[in-house]
């Protein structure tokens, strides 16, 4: 009203208008710079944590060499829980309850089981990423604790569901920059699994780049490139961790044929969710609540008519419902 009287100039309510705002800015700006301090303190307490951590697992003083193995693995009354150092773990923290079995050279054995049931955890301790709290893990009859850390893990390669890609060129990706791995057999490893198939269409070949995290590339021709990763390397003992979950079923008939190229010759540990990609397996390993409870062929499985039977049972059902959904679909 003063401004239409004429008492207040328009110029005098919009200088109001900005000082009021230059007012308040400084206040902000500080409400701004705590919430970056609160979030930088919860970030550096995360960071000293894992500085802090001593749970890392210590090489043996006098190791025993591993310069080449056959591939016999022993797991030997295996117990192992994740919180044992906060003391003794009751029974439901177990992961691995008395776990034993013997894989012998070049044989492929399957683990099944609902999520939850020590697969993962088992593969992870024959990495050495954890020591058993009881019980031994043997490889060619050798305590892999008396093993240098290195020395094991060169002998095994684990490709997983989730393939980890860094930025660089495919070549970088499959040898993992390891100058002793030529570029003959980069190519030949691509060539044995089919990723020369995508890998010879781009302009660049094999050093096309490669965005992080492969976000450049396909599910399927990332897990390809972590196949061709796995046979450079030429391991003895191979692990697959749902390597075949994540892929269309056109992509899994290539990436079945690769596996079975990467399996011949080798002590292999599969795990899958899907149980038709394992059927083939020598043994196959039913785990429930850490656990092993039923060990067997497919079909010697499937006649007990136990836990395996009834996963198999529920999964086939599972597709027959989704083959009839298919068929009554519309067009």
């Amino acid at each position: 009203m003063e401004t239409l009287s004429g008492a207040v100039t328009i110029g005098t309510v919009m200088a109001f208008l900005q000082f009021n705002e230059m007012f308040w800015r400084p206040i902000r700006d500080l409400s701004e710079k705590y919430n970056i301090m609160q979030t930088a303190m919860a970030s550096s307490e995360r960071v000293f944590k894992l500085l802090d951590d001593q749970t890392l697992i210590a090489d043996p003083e006098h190791p025993v060499p591993l310069s080449s193995v056959r591939g016999e693995i022993e797991f030997r009354h295996v117990w192992f829980a994740y919180n044992y150092d906060a003391g003794i773990p009751n029974e439901s923290e177990w992961v691995l309850k008395d776990v034993s079995f013997t894989i012998r050279k070049g044989e492929t054995i399957a683990l099944v089981g609902h999520t939850g049931a020590g697969k993962t955890s088992v593969i992870s301790l024959l990495s050495r990423f954890y020591d058993v709290q009881r019980g031994e893990i043997l490889i060619d009859g050798i305590d892999i604790r008396h093993v240098r850390q290195a020395d094991l893990r060169k002998h095994i390669a684990v490709v997983l569901q989730e393939v980890f890609l860094f930025s660089g060129d495919i070549v970088s990706n499959i040898g993992l920059g390891d100058e002793t791995i030529p570029q003959e057999r980069i190519e030949e490893s691509a060539r044995t699994v089919g990723a020369d198939r995508f890998i010879e269409r781009y302009p660049a070949r094999y050093h096309e780049p490669v965005r992080e995290r492969g976000s450049s590339l396909s599910v399927g021709q990332k897990q390809l490139i972590s196949f061709a990763r796995a046979l450079a390397y030429s391991p003895q003992i191979l692990v697959l961790d749902e390597a075949t979950s994540s892929v269309d079923t056109d992509t899994e008939q290539l990436i079945q044929a690769a596996i079975k190229t990467l399996l011949r010759g080798r002590t292999s540990i599969v795990i899958a969710h899907r149980l038709s990609t394992i059927q083939s397996a020598t043994k196959i390993i039913v785990m429930h609540h850490g656990e092993v409870r039923e060990t067997g062929t497919h079909q010697e499985l499937l006649a007990l008519g136990g836990l395996y039977s009834t996963l198999y049972q529920l999964q086939y059902k599972d597709q027959e419902k989704d083959v009839r959904t298919t068929a009554h679909l519309p067009g």
